[in-house]
């Protein structure tokens, strides 16, 4: 969510640089974005297929829905 007015600042600020300061404006806020942390990927994934023992999904799976089903009044 961008905030309105540190919004405007920028597009005004952007506004008064030259063109090859626009630019590394924008290299700025990309290099800001690309440090975001991001998901795995499907390979990273895959490559944990297998590895809980039907005991230990269980186990999991359980503990899930028995967490899923509570509803705590006193969270905000």
């Amino acid at each position: 969510m961008v905030l309105p007015a540190v919004k405007d600042q920028i597009l005004q600020d952007l506004d008064q640089l030259s063109p090859e300061e626009q630019k590394q404006a924008a290299e700025l806020v990309h290099g800001l974005m690309s440090r975001l942390p991001k998901g795995a990927s499907i390979e990273d994934l895959m490559q944990l297929a297998g590895s809980l023992d039907d005991q230990s999904a269980r186990e999991m799976m359980e503990a899930i829905e028995e967490g899923c089903e509570r509803v705590d009044l006193d969270e905000r």
